[in-house]
């Protein structure tokens, strides 16, 4: 048994929906494991570190927390690249990061987020503070981990949405698009158009032409089927738009008449075959409710590692998931990159080998 521990806790960016559950998991590792432990929750995201917004949280806080969806503490975006710039007072943020660290006299802040949330815990690394980050987000789009958790959770909703649009098509001659969330990856909109039999996946990772999109609809009619279904990525994007420069594309949605890319795909097709298209967006639905069983269990690996970590002193690293195994991943090696969908990995030849059309 060790002496005492002092951790912070914060969880910033999008909330998902097993955040509790990893937080628990970290403070049930620590508990079981040293003599005196002090856990402080910094409230929503790194505002609450910046400004000193914390609240001493006891083992009655963590408790019946597992099943709980969104995150006891609260969440805030706060954009990496404003960190080094005043806030509207001229206060430096990184250094009051800091000094809140050093008051409270932590040995360690646990930080749960996704990628711009590990650019700052990897910068906080930087400047000297122990800390250790675990993975979340349901776009599962973090470099260095096979699965954040979250991302299973928002499939199962995505994949319910699918399921349901299903009953409804079969009963109406239409399309209809899912437009399903992933920033600007497609890891969600595969997995989730893939157990629930959409007929075509729409990713950023492999561009579309719309003509190869309706010939996937005709190819349908003709074998007789009455509907058609697409998941399609929110981040989405035609041939055509890959290739304007970052410059013309910015400036093409800039004067952007539809809400979003699922509603010009819509309108296109109806367009050039006279099908009614029908667009459906779960949007946060998609964040929301109970962790699934898969994420409470990864959680709970993840915690207990983050926990172990810390009892060993071992600092500077997100906790991953890799080939199956919990590891620890310098935080250094993958802070700032992005897991995109390999259009050329297997998972998407298996797709297209069971006649699944990705529109290239």
């Amino acid at each position: 048994m060790n002496d005492m521990k002092r951790i912070g806790l914060l969880t910033s960016g999008g909330d998902c929906q097993a955040l509790n559950a990893a937080m628990r998991g970290v403070v049930k590792g620590l508990s079981e494991n040293t003599e005196e432990l002090e856990v402080y929750g910094f409230l929503n995201g790194y505002k609450g570190l910046i400004y000193g917004n914390y609240k001493l949280l006891t083992s009655a806080d963590f408790s019946g927390i597992l099943t709980k969806g969104g995150t006891i503490l609260g969440s805030s975006r706060q954009p990496f690249k404003l960190m080094r710039v005043p806030d509207e007072n001229g206060l430096d943020k990184v250094e009051a990061m800091k000094q809140n660290y050093y008051k409270l006299n932590l040995n360690c802040l646990v930080i749960l987020g996704g990628n711009g949330t590990q650019k700052t815990a990897n910068l906080l690394r930087e400047e000297g503070l122990n800390v250790i980050h675990l993975p979340k987000t349901i776009d599962n789009d973090i470099y260095g981990t096979d699965v954040t958790f979250g991302f299973q959770s928002a499939i199962n909703i995505a994949c319910e949405a699918i399921d349901c649009i299903h009953t409804t098509a079969a009963s109406h001659n239409r399309v209809f698009i899912v437009e399903v969330m992933g920033h600007k990856v497609g890891w969600l909109t595969l997995y989730a158009g893939m157990a629930s039999g959409a007929d075509i996946i729409l990713l950023p990772e492999i561009p579309y032409d719309i003509d190869k999109v309706i010939e996937a609809i005709d190819k349908r009619t003709k074998a007789g089927k009455g509907f058609t279904i697409l998941a399609v990525a929110e981040g989405a994007i035609s041939k055509k738009d890959a290739e304007l420069s970052k410059k013309e594309y910015k400036k093409k949605l800039e004067n952007y008449k539809y809400p979003s890319v699922s509603y010009e795909i819509a309108d296109l097709i109806k367009e050039k075959t006279g099908i009614e298209v029908r667009v459906t967006v779960p949007g946060h639905t998609q964040r929301g409710g109970s962790p699934c069983p898969y994420d409470r269990v990864l959680c709970t690996r993840l915690g207990a590692e983050g926990a172990r970590a810390i009892m060993e002193e071992d600092y500077g690293n997100m906790i991953a998931m890799v080939n199956g195994k919990i590891k620890r991943v310098p935080l250094g090696d993958v802070a700032g990159k992005l897991k995109t969908v390999d259009p050329d990995s297997q998972i998407i030849k298996q797709a297209k080998y069971v006649g699944i059309s990705f529109g290239d």
